[in-house]
């Protein structure tokens, strides 16, 4: 199963009920027992991280930099208000990280989520080194084959 993002809040959900070979999490915004994801910005380091050089406000130039614009004004055009202020409010219910091999990628480029941040949160909350692209915080629409091989096992 592969997560991006807020979907890391998700996906060990799922591979706690479910039969999953692995967890694979893009930029995973890695939950800890009993945090929301609205207290993950500050409880994770996040804030601290991002203090001296927040992302922009432009969604073009924080998570696509290194898209392509057509895919980039696609992939924009599918959006949704996400998520919904309940999600955000949920606290995160299981009490360990199901037991499922788990890989984190992060995009060196990523100017949502700066690579130190999410190498330090991979170690402290998953105890793995994350496979590192050379990408932004869209990794499957900058980098696709590169995260395919990923996924894949070719490339760890």
């Amino acid at each position: 199963m592969v997560a991006q993002s807020f979907g890391a809040f998700t996906a060990p959900l799922v591979a706690a009920r479910r039969p999953v070979q692995e967890l694979v999490l893009v930029a995973g915004m890695v939950p800890k027992r009993g945090e929301t994801p609205d207290e993950w910005w500050t409880t994770s380091g996040y804030a601290e991280a991002v203090k001296n050089h927040p992302p922009s406000d432009d969604p073009y130039v924080t998570y696509f930099h290194d898209v392509l614009r057509e895919r980039a004004e696609e992939a924009m055009s599918k959006g949704r208000n996400h998520p919904s202020p309940a999600a955000t409010a949920q606290p995160w219910p299981l009490d360990a990280w199901p037991d499922v091999p788990t890989t984190f990628v992060l995009g060196t480029e990523d100017r949502c989520f700066p690579a130190p941040f999410l190498r330090r949160l991979a170690k402290d909350r998953l105890a793995v080194v994350p496979v590192e692209l050379a990408a932004s915080h869209c990794v499957a629409l900058s980098k696709p084959v590169e995260l395919a091989e990923v996924v894949g096992g070719r490339r760890r």
